[in-house]
């Protein structure tokens, strides 16, 4: 298989990479949003079954082109699905439910590390210096915003039992970036993504069902329909694809630093849409993400 860790980024590349952070923040908000009145599991199954159909005509005809592939692969295939597209949405929408959102940001960012541990631990990728240094600074910036610029902000953070949930789906998700990178470059992204739904929408459909004797799902507002389509096509669809052909790109542990740049671009938008202050610590913050980044994006992975 070929070594694509130490890729050059191009603009392009680099749009890849920035695009999923972006549209997963926005995700964050949407799912906010929505918390209230679209329980967890009924969220997810919404979420994939508006992806696949947005999925489907364009992606039917490499979906049935490399169903000998899926079978070939199928155990790296029914991890991804499982892991990134069922249990990591999951169980950060149930953990929300019990925890805050700057605790999931923070523990959002532990994400690159949990990539590079389990990707030495089982596939003998090593980290330079250069790029440990760079996911330590990224991490900084993270906790610069998230804190708001004072320190007393992280000593005082109290776990809730969402914490625990929300860490097990950054396992996860760490595992679904490691486990693409195992699927060959000729298995067309798009059609396994469509696979990965079904399989997905497949195992979410008993767990709606049990949902549904305790949880009541209500749309009244025409702001929770646009949320629910937000969530349905931009981090679902594009912002997936986007990372699927990045972490072919550049390989796994470069692909997740960028994960970095999520409280960036939460901060934005919420500026933007929510009408927030744009503060000097985000500012201070963003500034060292970027720098941590960019380090981090330098060295190689051997």
């Amino acid at each position: 298989m070929t070594d694509t860790s130490h890729a050059t980024l191009t603009p392009y590349t680099l749009g890849l990479l920035l695009l999923p952070p972006l549209l997963w923040a926005g995700n964050f908000i949407a799912g906010r949003a929505v918390s209230h009145e679209v329980p967890p599991v009924a969220l997810s199954l919404i979420r994939w079954g508006l992806a696949f159909l947005c999925l489907l005509p364009f992606a039917i005809k490499p979906f049935l082109r490399d169903r000998a592939h899926y079978l070939n692969y199928r155990w790296h295939v029914l991890g991804t699905a499982m892991t990134g597209v069922l249990a990591f949405n999951l169980l950060v929408y149930w953990g929300l439910h019990s925890t805050s959102a700057t605790n999931g940001i923070i523990l959002n960012s532990f994400i690159p590390f949990l990539v590079a541990i389990f990707g030495g631990l089982f596939y003998q990728q090593r980290l330079s210096t250069r790029q440990l240094l760079g996911l330590l600074i990224s991490l900084i910036g993270v906790l610069t915003v998230v804190s708001h610029g004072d320190i007393q902000v992280l000593q005082s953070l109290a776990f809730a039992p969402g914490d625990m949930i929300i860490f097990v789906a950054m396992i996860c998700w760490a595992l679904f970036t490691l486990w693409l990178k195992q699927i060959p470059v000729f298995v067309d992204r798009t059609g396994l993504m469509l696979c990965q739904v079904l399989i997905a929408l497949i195992l979410l459909l008993p767990l709606y069902i049990w949902e549904k004797q305790t949880a009541v799902t209500t749309v009244d507002h025409i702001q929770t329909v646009w949320s629910l389509l937000y969530i349905g096509i931009f981090p679902s669809v594009i912002a997936f694809l986007a990372y699927a052909k990045a972490v072919t790109l550049v390989g796994s542990v470069r692909a997740s630093v960028f994960i970095h740049a999520m409280p960036i671009f939460g901060s934005l938008l919420s500026s933007v849409l929510l009408s927030e202050p744009f503060h000097g610590y985000q500012l201070a913050g963003m500034l060292t993400i970027f720098c941590g980044i960019g380090l981090a994006n330098i060295g190689k992975v051997h």
